[in-house]
């Protein structure tokens, strides 16, 4: 049986309404969630601009009559997409319903014009977290931006341990095998370089670029420097922000920047980057780190895209290198801020420093292998699998 994916509903309600963009990583479930909701539909076509047959009946607009649901896969790699589609929802939009996906950030597509504006809502889809896999489609509905989590008694210790292992991308996560997870890898990324980047991205060293994103897994966790990269690979630092623009564009990599305030001596420049493949990362504590990373920012994505708020997931240094791992902000005011730990020891000092000096309401520490749940200096330390299960 197919896992029924968190986005089915929204996207299924909203088709009624505009066109639906669902961007992602490759291999994350797009396809499989796009044929999920045109089973429900009951009506309608699937087709992929990569497959020449299917290029043909795009380009010649062959819609099923009366009402159905139009599938357009990685239609964004045709040049002219934005007018074509335009055209044919404007034509067509009071019986297809138009869901398009891609495995490329849609927003650098939509730039330089507005002709799609309030024709279409915007998706992103995630890999999975531990509040999908043990709650379900259902993961998130008692949120309430601003106040405290609802943090669950209970959760699922062993999904986080999967998630450790396996990461969260469907096909290697179900199967739960070393070395179904090892093939995977290795096809994906060789497709990601060899289809999505040649597709889409202009590369003349594609070599380098190709280091950079080997190079990255090991500087998860850690303010990303350009200029180091540059230095390790003796090029220049435009080349060097042009290939992790494109890795970022591309799904490959995200990146958290430092919240910027008056109200401490913040490091305002340096973002530090992590995989959207937390299994790429080796060492138990940058994985780690990258799994809090991933939950949250699906977390922020999900509210942004579906509930419309202004949500973004930063992270805390100041001047004097006290640091916390993730702060998430509503309205560009702090919620709650979140420090990721192997172990319990005691509260990370510059938890309870950012917590008075900037007034978070909300205060975490994140524990792996965890097993209480208490308070000290403001700060609630509590294990993974129940703040997990508290997110989407």
């Amino acid at each position: 049986m197919e896992q029924r994916r968190y986005l089915e509903a929204p996207i299924t309600a909203d088709l009624t309404e505009k066109m639906v963009f669902l961007a992602g990583p490759r291999q994350v479930g797009k396809t499989t969630l796009a044929k999920q909701i045109l089973a429900a539909a009951g009506t309608g076509i699937c087709l992929n601009w990569d497959n020449r047959e299917d290029r043909r009946e795009i380009r010649a607009a062959r819609w099923p009559g009366g009402s159905a649901l139009v599938i357009l896969d990685e239609l964004h790699k045709w040049r002219t997409w934005k007018n074509w589609i335009k055209g044919e929802f404007d034509k067509h939009r009071d019986h297809i319903q138009f869901l398009i996906t891609g495995s490329a950030r849609m927003d650098i597509y939509r730039r330089g014009g507005d002709s799609l504006q309030g024709r279409y809502h915007h998706y992103r889809l995630h890999p999975f977290s531990c509040a999908e896999m043990t709650r379900g489609r259902q993961a998130g509905t008692d949120i309430v931006p601003g106040e405290e989590l609802p943090v669950p008694t209970r959760g699922n210790r062993e999904m986080v341990a999967a998630l450790m292992r396996f990461g969260g991308f469907p096909e290697p996560f179900l199967k739960q095998s070393a070395r179904t997870l090892r093939r995977w890898q290795k096809e994906r990324i060789e497709r990601f370089f060899r289809e999505d980047v040649r597709d889409l991205e202009y590369v003349r060293d594609f070599s380098s670029l190709q280091i950079v994103a080997d190079l990255i897994p090991e500087r998860v966790g850690a303010p990303l420097s350009l200029n180091a990269l540059r230095e390790d690979l003796e090029v220049s630092h435009r080349a060097v922000t042009h290939w992790v623009e494109i890795l970022k564009r591309l799904y490959y990599v995200f990146s958290v920047r430092p919240y910027d305030t008056k109200q401490a001596r913040m490091l305002r420049k340096m973002p530090k980057a992590y995989m959207w493949d937390s299994s790429l990362v080796q060492d138990v504590g940058p994985r780690f780190e990258n799994l809090v990373a991933l939950h949250l920012l699906k977390f922020c994505h999900y509210l942004e895209d579906r509930e419309g708020h202004t949500v973004q997931l930063c992270y805390l240094r100041d001047r004097t290198g006290r640091e916390v791992d993730f702060l998430v902000t509503v309205n560009h005011k702090p919620w709650f801020a979140v420090e990721a730990k192997t172990s319990d020891a005691r509260v990370a000092p510059p938890l309870s420093y950012f917590r008075e000096r900037l007034r978070i309401p909300w205060v975490y520490q994140v524990v792996l292998k965890g097993t209480r749940d208490f308070v000290q200096d403001g700060v609630r330390c509590l294990p993974a699998h129940r703040f997990f299960d508290a997110l989407i």
